[in-house]
């Protein structure tokens, strides 16, 4: 039996990150005709990463729009074809470009269906590739994922694995609220197994990926993979830690979160943002409430510093590695 035809017998396929939303846009533009894809140089070229590679080949620039260099009147033009019934997807070249439309997604976009009492619906889905380790500069390696998990209106996810990046765009679209969709743009390039025959979680549910005794450590997006870094090297020095990925940033699922700290009394988490008022605050915060009488220690953050993004030579001290997470498992472990 050939790899095609172990493919089509299983359903599963090892992809990139980037052809598994890839593939998972196609399935959406397919499956339902009124789903639209519009940004910036996303038609011939496929984007900036040419995630939309092929797309507007396949499906027409009706479907597939190019649109003009205007954040803001890309979400503003989405916001009123879904008014019309159509289920656009947003494409932002970079997470610092969003900006320009961050009016319209969280004055307007996430507050439209509160507003209309719920009698409209606004099912768009925003794609921001975000996070470090490509070498960039300013404006093209942030974490803004705080400024929109503090909108109420809106969901905020983020896969780590091509598998989670082919189904989670897919139900993203398939939603009636609107999405920020974070795409974790160094994860782009390495390969995974796609199963194309059935969802492994659904949207917002966080996921238990390797299990461990001694601390719990929890993040997302390219996170996660440094998070397992870590793990491994913490096994070689004798400390057990369980990771876990939180796929759905907004809302949080802290079920499985909050099962494993109690098995284990203490944990780490660590995020590419930078820590003052961040993500990685209010989840801390939360087990500490949640979990109190089962912690051996306070639960410790492993951030960005409180700085803008420095020239890509410097990203490497910016940005936590597996050394820094490292640290602070050895302090955690130290209580």
């Amino acid at each position: 039996m050939t790899a095609t035809d172990t493919t089509a017998a299983t359903g599963v396929e090892t992809l990139p990150f980037s052809r598994a939303l890839n593939a998972g846009l196609r399935r959406a533009l397919a499956e339902n005709d009124r789903v639209l894809l519009m940004g910036e140089d996303i038609g011939p070229l496929g984007g900036v990463f040419r995630v939309t590679e092929g797309l507007q080949a396949e499906f027409g620039p009706r479907r597939v729009l190019d649109t003009p260099l205007a954040e803001s009147g890309i979400v503003g033009t989405a916001i009123g074809l879904a008014m019309a019934g159509f289920r656009p997807v947003c494409e932002i070249q970079f997470d610092g470009f969003v900006f320009p439309a961050f009016d319209q997604i969280t004055s307007q976009l996430a507050k439209l269906t509160n507003r209309h009492e719920g009698a409209l619906s606004f099912p768009i889905v925003i794609r921001i590739p975000y996070g470090g380790h490509i070498g960039a500069v300013e404006h093209h390696q942030e974490s803004p994922e705080a400024y929109f998990t503090h909108t109420p209106g809106l969901r905020v996810v983020s896969p780590s694995t091509p598998n989670d990046a082919y189904w989670m765009i897919q139900d993203s679209i398939a939603s009636n609220d609107p999405v920020i969709f974070l795409e974790p743009k160094s994860r782009y390039w390495p390969k995974g197994e796609v199963d194309t025959t059935a969802r492994a979680l659904p949207l917002h549910k966080s996921r238990l990926v390797r299990r461990g005794t001694d601390v719990t450590l929890v993040g997302h997006g390219a996170m996660v993979s440094t998070l397992l870094q870590a793990a491994a090297l913490a096994e070689s020095e004798g400390t057990s830690c369980e990771v876990i990925d939180l796929r759905s940033l907004s809302p949080v699922d802290y079920g499985p979160i909050l099962d494993s700290v109690r098995r284990t009394g203490r944990m780490v988490y660590a995020q590419e943002a930078p820590g003052f008022t961040s993500l990685g605050s209010e989840i801390s915060a939360t087990v500490m409430e949640k979990a109190f009488y089962a912690l051996e220690a306070p639960v410790l953050r492993v951030s960005a510093f409180d700085a803008p993004f420095p020239p890509a030579k410097l990203e490497g001290k910016f940005l936590p590695d597996a050394d820094r997470i490292l640290e602070a498992v050895d302090r955690v472990l130290a209580y």
